[in-house]
């Protein structure tokens, strides 16, 4: 009996390298804050953490999206 598996090797690289993605973009989103509740910190409302960090998520996810939903090539 032949076993098939549901994803094949290039599903798993897109879906290690989409959660490499969200991780790197959750740890461009933290920082930014201040010691001292009292004081404003402009770093927290940067192009870094408003753009880049949730694009790296959003990015992530679309990844895992199409690592999911791709059809593996048909093996002989």
């Amino acid at each position: 009996m032949k076993s098939t598996f549901l994803f094949d090797r290039t599903s798993y690289l897109l879906l290690v390298g989409s959660v490499f993605l969200i991780l790197v973009g959750y740890f461009l989103m933290q920082g930014g804050g201040s010691e001292d509740p009292n004081v404003y910190n402009p770093e927290m409302f940067n192009a870094q953490r408003l753009v880049a960090a949730p694009g790296l998520v959003l990015a992530g996810l679309g990844v895992a999206l199409v690592a999911l939903l791709r059809r593996p090539a048909a093996q002989n």
